[in-house]
């Protein structure tokens, strides 16, 4: 086996230089934020450069943003107790506090007819498809649209935003809720009266540090162009797997997709026996929602499309981010075929 290649970006990147430098540097600051100290002080200024720096790079200025550990729990604080509706492409961590039953098209895109009652994504983790917001959606979910596309929270029309710092190069464990001014919710941690009132708790001032230097670092990337090349890459990928002649399906082609995401449907090959195959080849790839993995299940997001049971367990998710190179996805569609050609052999 060869070097590995990292091609299952949406579960997770890696940390930017920026981000760890960042996080170096706060680990030497000794104040809680919450004092009024000297020390104190300096601790709650790392902790509102973030919020700006994160601001910014979400195009969110005048809003207020709410650090929390991650998108789930900021999924919990915009959604919870208000019986939102959503569709079955949502995140388990939206789906887990609104009704699934707003309508799906084959292409992945969900029907909003209340939207001041509805969450709705703007990019789904699983087949890249990009929803069209509409004025007043009460929440909405940007973990995976975030630094891969350029949006501005100001301009969506949405109350609430989810984001997380693991997407865009930032570290594991540090999240936000983006609120518009004058929308708020009931704390779901209650106590010390932290981020405004809204999530109780000590900050973490070192995620919190990492997150706003990897957003500033997402920012320019995508003002520079970057996911511009990694769209030509997945292209590439998707150019060289269809030149096989297999019977494969590439979900979500027709729609307006994420620039770095390819799921893909080879029949008669399992998902999760693909992630295997390629896993001892040397290539990370996924069949599904990180949140998900382990689990051997048919992709919800796929039968809500309309996919059978069958077809929906026969998917996999490639993912790729602005390090991936385009001798990595050669070698990846190379050893994905060999491995895809063999099993066909077997069931013919």
């Amino acid at each position: 086996m060869g070097r590995r290649a990292y091609l299952d970006w949406n579960a997770t990147t890696p940390l930017r230089p920026e981000a760890r430098a960042a996080m170096i540097a706060a680990m030497d600051v000794l104040g809680n934020p919450s004092s009024v100290h000297g020390e104190g002080r300096a601790a709650k200024a790392l902790v509102e450069r973030a919020r700006g720096q994160v601001a910014a790079a979400l195009g969110a200025e005048g809003a207020d943003i709410v650090f929390t550990s991650g998108a789930t729990e900021a999924a919990a604080m915009a959604c919870g107790g208000r019986g939102l509706r959503c569709g079955a492409v949502e995140h388990d961590a939206v789906l887990a506090w609104c009704a699934a039953d707003l309508a799906v098209s084959g292409e992945g895109l969900v029907v909003v007819t209340e939207p001041g009652r509805s969450a709705l994504q703007l990019a789904n983790s699983e087949t890249g498809v990009m929803q069209d917001l509409p004025e007043g959606l009460a929440v909405s979910d940007l973990t995976q649209a975030f630094g891969k596309v350029p949006f501005a929270f100001n301009w969506l029309g949405c109350q609430m935003g989810l984001v997380s710092a693991h997407k865009l190069g930032g570290p594991k464990g540090v999240g936000a809720v983006v609120l518009r001014r004058g929308v708020d919710f009931e704390p779901v941690l209650k106590g010390g009266g932290q981020e405004m009132g809204r999530r109780a708790g000590t900050e973490n001032l070192i995620g919190i540090a990492g997150f706003g230097a990897a957003a500033e670092a997402a920012a320019r990337d995508l003002a520079e162009g970057v996911w511009d090349r990694v769209a030509e890459l997945r292209n590439t990928l998707n150019e060289a797997l269809s030149s096989f002649g297999f019977n494969t399906i590439s979900v979500g082609n027709s729609a307006r997709r994420l620039p770095n995401t390819l799921c893909l449907i080879a029949p008669q090959w399992k998902g999760e026996t693909q992630v295997m195959a390629m896993d001892l080849a040397g290539f990370a790839v996924s069949a599904g929602s990180a949140c998900s993995s382990g689990k051997v299940r048919a992709s919800r997001t796929l039968k809500a499309m309309g996919f059978d049971e069958a077809r929906a367990g026969q998917a996999i998710r490639i993912s790729l981010g602005p390090d991936t190179t385009e001798d990595e996805v050669l070698r990846f569609a190379e050893a994905w075929g060999r491995d895809y050609r063999r099993i066909l052999s077997r069931v013919a």
